[in-house]
Parts: C-alpha cells; sequence; structure tokens
C-alpha cells in the first residue's frame, strides 16, 4: 500500500450561494430533516422524477471527477459539481443536511465517507470518493464513486476495480421477493475472498422525496435486513470495503469517518429501483 502521510483536516471555504429560484429540501436552514412517513415504494410519476434528480447527480459527479488530478484541492471538485447541479436547476443535497457545510462528498485513501471538501490538495497515488447527490423536483438521486489520482499503487487499484465489482453483483442481486439481506450476503462473501473489510455501520438507504427514508439497506449479511423487496421501491445500495477492519473512528468534525487502522478504503453507489425482474439503475449519466 502507499506510505503517503495520513490526511488532516485543510481550511474551509465559505459556503457556496444556490440560486434563490431553485427549490430547496425541507431540511435546509435546519438542525435535522423531518421523518419520513411515506411509502418506501413509489409510484411511476416520482420514478420518473427520480430519474432526471439521478441523471443530474451523476453528471454532476462525472463533471467533478474530469478534475481529478495532482495539486487539485477538493474544495475545486465540490466548486465544479456545486456549479453543475445549480446550473440545471437542482439543489445539492449535502449543502445543509444536518449540517453539512457542502455540496459533496470528498473522500481520500482513509476516509470511509463523509469527507468535507476543504483545502486539501490531491496527491499523486490518491483515491478519492466523490458523493453526489441532487434535488430537483421535490426528489433525491444519489450516487458516488471512487476514482484514482495519478499512479496508483496495484493494491489499492485492485480494492477500487473490486469495490466497483461489489456494487454490480448486489444491484443483480437485487430482485422482488427476496429479503434486503441478499443485497449483504453477496457484497460481503464477495469481500471476504480478498480478505477486505466490510463496513457495516454506514448503510445504503431508502430515497425517494426524502433524502434518508428510514429504510436501511446493509452491506454484510444481516439477520435483520428482512424487509422483501418490492416492485417500485428506491433505494441506494453503496458498499465501503476496506484493506483493513470495518471499524472506524470518526473525526471532530462530526463527519470524516476514517478506518480506525489507516488502511484505505474504496465506495461506488448507485440509486435503484425495483423492476418487475430486477433493478434499473436511477443515477446513470
Amino acid at each position: 500500500m502507499s506510505g503517503q502521510s495520513l490526511l488532516v483536516p485543510g481550511e474551509l471555504s465559505p459556503p457556496r450561494s444556490v440560486p434563490g429560484s431553485i427549490r430547496r429540501p425541507e431540511y435546509v436552514g435546519k438542525p435535522m430533516p423531518a421523518p419520513y412517513t411515506g411509502p418506501e415504494v413509489q409510484d411511476s410519476d416520482t420514478i420518473e422524477r427520480m430519474r432526471i434528480a439521478g441523471r443530474i447527480a451523476a453528471q454532476a459527479m462525472e463533471e467533478a471527477a474530469k478534475h481529478i488530478a495532482p495539486g487539485v484541492t477538493t474544495d475545486e471538485l465540490d466548486r465544479v459539481a456545486h456549479e453543475y447541479m445549480c446550473d440545471h436547476g437542482a439543489y445539492p443535497s449535502t449543502l445543509g443536511y444536518r449540517g453539512f457545510p457542502k455540496s459533496l462528498c470528498a473522500s481520500i485513501n482513509e476516509v470511509i465517507c463523509h469527507g468535507i471538501p476543504d483545502s486539501t490538495v490531491l496527491r499523486d497515488g490518491d483515491i478519492v470518493n466523490l458523493d453526489v447527490t441532487a434535488y430537483i423536483d421535490g426528489v433525491h438521486g444519489d450516487n458516488n464513486a471512487t476514482y484514482l489520482c495519478g499512479d496508483v499503487d496495484e493494491e489499492s487499484r485492485l480494492l477500487v476495480e473490486r469495490t466497483r465489482e461489489s456494487l454490480n453483483r448486489a444491484i443483480k442481486a437485487v430482485k422482488p421477493g427476496r429479503q434486503i439481506n441478499v443485497i449483504g450476503r453477496v457484497i460481503e462473501s464477495y469481500a471476504k475472498r480478498f480478505g477486505y473489510g466490510v463496513v457495516r455501520d454506514f448503510t445504503g438507504h431508502g430515497i425517494n422525496s426524502s433524502f434518508h427514508s428510514g429504510l436501511i439497506i446493509p452491506h454484510y449479511d444481516s439477520p435483520h435486513a428482512t424487509t422483501v423487496m418490492q416492485p417500485g421501491m428506491t433505494f441506494t445500495i453503496e458498499p465501503m470495503l476496506t484493506l483493513g477492519t470495518h471499524e472506524y473512528d470518526m473525526w471532530d468534525d462530526g463527519w470524516t469517518v476514517v478506518t480506525k487502522d489507516r488502511k484505505r478504503t474504496a465506495q461506488f453507489e448507485h440509486t435503484l429501483v425495483v423492476t418487475e425482474t430486477g433493478a434499473e439503475i436511477l443515477t446513470l449519466p
């Protein structure tokens, strides 16, 4: 694994503005969102709106990823995604969610998730996860991917490639009538082949008009995840695999989650809707 020094917090830039014409989620300006009380199965109109939100989120992530290179700050990646979403009439869902100060999450190397974009400069050999969610017309679309920055060591490159594959395998396991825990079973059994840890305390989630509906999608084989998938259910799958332990520490910012052993970690995510025969990915660019 790369012998690079561990990350430390950088400096935050001022909050980015969103045009007043863009509709905000209800939680903006509040300490926490209102509890979701609606159904996990969505109607065709909601799903169509989620396709639009998902496409914008995927395209914003893709646009930001074009700028990943040694010497670029994570704050610059945030700016690119923020402007893309606003230019397309979408609100960056993370901005103001439970007080999160930025428009995407940028998680480098040992950061499992929820890294806050700041003055941190990307280095040759880093791996960086971008997590982008867009809110438009009353619904959210959420996706993330891990990217290579410059010349990345083989161990890290394989971790990224296999984490992507674990998501692909999990998506193929989605079928109406199956329990949610089949998703984690597929991810965990694949990860174990390579000795990877599977993060347990951060999961996929139901998503619709609510950023996090309350439905939990574990990425390990949980005996408690017995909810049966039905056509029209919308949720994310977002496995986080590690080169070592699945245990974690959290920085003092209350957001940045790092592996306890500080070994590297990768993540990939799509928003899905369960169909009559499987799953449709809603976060395609």
